[in-house]
């Protein structure tokens, strides 16, 4: 598509999107089809609204909640200052939602973030306020992918607009991702391009009598003293706001300080004044263990506190996906004073994704939608296993890697057929984190895109049975069938398109090392979409957006949460797409992913279940130390001696199962017997009732689902589990002396014909198990989504309010059932195995563990055996790949 059609198109759709906005109701697909005819014949275009469609309907759906803040109760600060401030117009920040919208941003979406950006806003200083000094620390919980970018800017416009006058934006740890937060800033904020061969005005900046702030780094440059020193900038002489995008880096934060310190602070050594914004981005990155000095975390942290500490006046804003991160749980890489220096004592806020977001619930949670997006890998490690050196060979690629390709090309030709050309489509390979592997993988992909794009070149317009001969061409064929089959085109369309799939066509090595750039910008000047394929390691997993991105593939081994999550870069927004969406991971990664899914969102509802109790970041804080996933973050370091810990874990809001069952019969058929015994005293003579599924018993005493957990035999693998989940039970038994039992049995499910057993649930058995004796479930999953609401009758719409809050965007899952059952639950399930050298049935349970209790908590003794039953080994934190790619 030419230029002019992209911006005519772009146009049209932008106006759509602004005239459905006004809409009293919901249109439906004709209407919006018929507005979007009215209006290219304003415009003069007569080319394809497919896609104008397609993004005008997914704006009219599209909803963001005002998320949650947990706040500092017993602090002197008033949170509405920002609405009793009459004198400020909001310049910056009504610039920015313009800027916004032409993007193409739907009008409701602008005026949520306006709208949650003024709240976080309103939890920092007014920087007007009375008093020589102050100081504000917060965190902000975001989703990987999701818009946290944007959300610091509009951020950075009120503050700039309400009086801070210097921000510091700290964007990771690589060049790449700083100089594309510089490039959106440089957009969004300052106004003009910082490319120093090209100072034209760019997006806010062409608007009228924009007031540009002042900034001193670029895109090609960080900040350095030499830099400054030749601006002779005097911050508190300077009229505008004076914005720097840096790296976290020790020498560029010790420069920083150091120009800072001569050139602006007083003879007391502060600078006054000069109320200052610091947002760090990626804000859990500091705690990467390297030896390499520039990127010590302790230095690093030291640096920001030393660069705040400067100012009188500062607010710190920390911005993440993975709160599970140093400045809550990371005692190893810092003193306590280090740490707790940065700790958000002051506010937490929980950012709500929108909800056209393609993010973890989707992919991992939810049931129906992961089972088309997941896809296991198998084969990686006879190819490229998990542990490998530096020099390793590679011989060849694991088939399961030239099946996604398949299915990238597939994928590509769909969104063409779709009109979808001229957007990028992007595949990701990430399976090592050194950049000879790295190479080694592209060179081999490259060879195979070539002999695709011949057997293409040959075969796309031959009759089916003269093009099915090619071993390539059955391959695509292959993965349409088993992938794309139900997208809304045939194989005959779909084979026609391929041979426009390959033009603009490229495989990138992205890396620290690699002159390589994955420039998106580039194409769509010439109003190209980039067909790309990139293959990298930490580069890839770090902030850096892959435009498009339709096909993923990652085989590594890391358990630790925010390197995980950071590499889950298939997050985000896929409007037009998603159901072309493929994610490749290897079994452990598809389980750790779906438990840290879970644990991410039980997180969140603990910040609203203390908001409702007006308690503090300062409790979320404890809660969060003594949560039973610390300690898989940060074993790994403390294993290596070899030596016991104890620590302290808190089950609040919890649910824990019995994910690793034993296979043997006799111990399954005593555990069914122990079952039957108490089903027919009714767990202590309560009367049975039916559920959608099964049966419940109510008001049952703790103590006799003791006797019952006691007697239940587990695997050798789940008994420490299981006795830690008994001696939480019996610690909140005071406060819980009551819970409920559920006997999973569902309708359909064989078995269950003799009296007191259960109906089985059928589970497939995943390939590579432990070993001969027991079974690990996928997902590490016993309960279905949506069990945890049996036998809740009334309380399932106070649960599906929760879940709605204020804006009726959020969807009910088991964390807000837990919420309103508000007691233990104890879940018995039959389940009958679906694959080989596996015969059930077998007992299982689960029990989950009501919100509230977080100041109590039971003494876990661990070693290195229970961290590889409970995860296995994680990466050596001493090998992490930064210093490799």
């Amino acid at each position: 598509m030419s230029i002019t059609g992209i911006t005519q198109e772009k146009n049209i759709t932008n106006a759509l999107i602004s005239g459905l906005a006004n809409m009293t109701e919901t249109p439906t697909r004709e209407q919006v089809e018929d507005k979007a005819r009215q209006i290219a014949a304003v415009f003069g275009y007569s080319g394809d609204l497919r896609n104008v469609v397609i993004e005008a309907m997914a704006s009219v759906v599209t909803r963001m909640g005002a998320g949650i803040s947990l706040v500092d109760t017993n602090a002197n600060h008033d949170d509405q200052w920002v609405h009793k401030r009459s004198d400020v117009s909001w310049t910056y920040a009504n610039a920015y939602e313009e800027f916004l919208r032409n993007e193409g941003w739907p009008p409701q979406m602008v005026q949520s973030l306006s709208d949650v950006t003024t709240r976080i806003l309103g939890h920092l200083q007014d920087p007007l306020s009375e008093g020589t000094t102050w100081n504000r620390r917060g965190l902000v919980i975001g989703h990987v992918q999701s818009g946290k970018t944007a959300n610091y800017t509009g951020l950075i416009a009120r503050a700039a607009d309400a009086g801070y006058k210097f921000i510091i934006v700290i964007a990771g740890i690589h060049n790449n991702l700083r100089k594309q937060t510089q490039q959106r800033i440089d957009e969004a904020f300052i106004g003009q391009s910082s490319d120093p061969n090209d100072r034209r005005y760019v997006g806010v900046g062409t608007m009228p009598n924009y007031p540009h702030p002042g900034t001193l780094t670029n895109i090609y440059e960080d900040f350095n003293k030499n830099t400054a020193d030749k601006s002779g900038l005097k911050i508190s002489k300077y009229s505008a706001p004076i914005i720097l995008v840096i790296k976290k880096n020790v020498t560029t934060l010790t420069a920083l300080h150091k120009w800072l310190k001569e050139l602006n602070a007083a003879g007391d050594g502060q600078i006054r004044d000069v109320p200052m914004l610091l947002i760090d981005d990626e804000a859990d990155n500091a705690s990467i263990n390297t030896n390499k000095d520039d990127l010590d975390p302790t230095k690093t942290n030291a640096m920001i506190r030393s660069i705040l500490g400067l100012f009188a006046k500062s607010c710190y804003v920390g911005y993440t996906a993975t709160p599970f991160a140093n400045i809550f749980i990371n005692p190893d890489s810092y003193s306590d004073d280090v740490r707790e220096e940065l700790f958000p004592r002051d506010f937490i806020y929980c950012l709500d994704a929108p909800t056209t977001y393609f993010g973890a619930e989707k992919v991992f949670l939810n049931e129906a939608t992961s089972e088309s997006v997941v896809i296991p890998i198998d084969d990686c490690e006879d190819f490229i296993p998990y542990s490998h050196k530096r020099d390793a060979p590679i011989q060849e690629l694991p088939p399961s890697l030239y099946r996604a390709l398949d299915e990238f090309i597939i994928a590509r030709a769909i969104r063409n057929l779709r009109g979808q050309a001229a957007k990028h489509c992007s595949m990701m390979v990430n399976v090592s984190r050194y950049v000879p592997v790295q190479k080694a993988v592209r060179d081999f992909l490259s060879l195979r895109e070539k002999r695709i794009r011949e057997a293409v070149l040959a075969n796309y317009a031959m009759p089916e049975n003269v093009s099915s001969k090619n071993i390539y061409m059955r391959g695509l064929r292959n993965a349409f069938e088993a992938e794309y089959s139900d997208v809304g085109f045939i194989w005959e369309e779909v084979k026609s398109a391929l041979n426009t799939v390959f033009e603009h066509l490229h495989l990138y090595v992205i890396n620290s090392k690699s002159d390589e750039v994955l420039d998106y910008t580039r194409y769509e000047k010439e109003g190209i979409g980039l067909t790309a394929i990139a293959i990298g390691g930490l580069s890839l997993s770090r902030g850096l957006t892959i435009e498009g991105l339709t096909i993923s593939y990652m085989y590594r081994n890391t358990k630790m949460y925010d390197t995980l999550m950071q590499m889950g870069r298939w997050f985000g927004y896929r409007i037009g797409f998603e159901d072309l969406c493929r994610v490749h991971l290897s079994r452990d990664s598809i389980n750790w992913y779906s438990h840290i899914a879970d644990a991410s969102e039980e997180l969140v509802q603990q910040v609203k279940r203390m908001r409702r109790d007006r308690l503090s970041p300062k409790e979320f804080g404890f809660y969060v130390r003594a949560h039973p996933d610390r300690l898989l973050i940060t074993a790994a370091n403390k294993m290596r001696s070899g030596k016991k810990e104890t620590v302290e874990q808190s089950f609040s809001g919890r649910m824990r199962e019995s994910y690793i069952v034993s296979l043997d019969p006799d111990v399954n058929t005593r555990n069914f017997a122990l079952l039957s015994k108490h089903w027919r005293s009714g767990f202590g003579g309560r009367p049975e009732e039916k559920t959608k599924k099964g049966y419940i018993f109510r008001d049952v005493p703790v103590d006799v689902i003791d006797d019952f957990l006691i007697r239940f035999e587990c695997h050798s693998a789940f008994a420490g589990q299981k006795s830690d989940a008994i001696s939480y039970l019996e610690r909140i038994s005071k406060k819980h002396p009551l819970a409920d039992v559920l006997l999973i049995s569902p309708p359909n499910g064989s078995g269950g014909e003799s009296p007191f057993t259960l109906r089985n649930q059928e589970r497939v058995v995943g390939k590579d198990q432990p070993d001969g004796t027991s079974w690990r479930l996928n997902k590490d999953r016993v309960a279905s989504r949506g069990d945890e609401g049996l036998g809740l009758d009334d309380l399932c719409d106070e649960a599906k309010k929760i879940a709605k809050g204020e804006d009726g965007c959020g969807a009910v899952s088991d964390t807000h059932y837990r919420m309103v059952r508000n007691r233990p639950l104890l879940m018995i399930h039959s389940l009958e195995p679906k694959g080989d050298n596996v015969v059930g049935p077998i007992a299982a349970f689960g029990i989950s563990f009501p919100y509230g209790d977080y100041s109590t908590t039971i003494n876990v003794v661990v070693n290195k055996v229970w961290l590889k039953q409970m995860v296995g080994y994680a990466d050596d934190p001493a090998e992490e790949e930064d210093q490799y790619d």
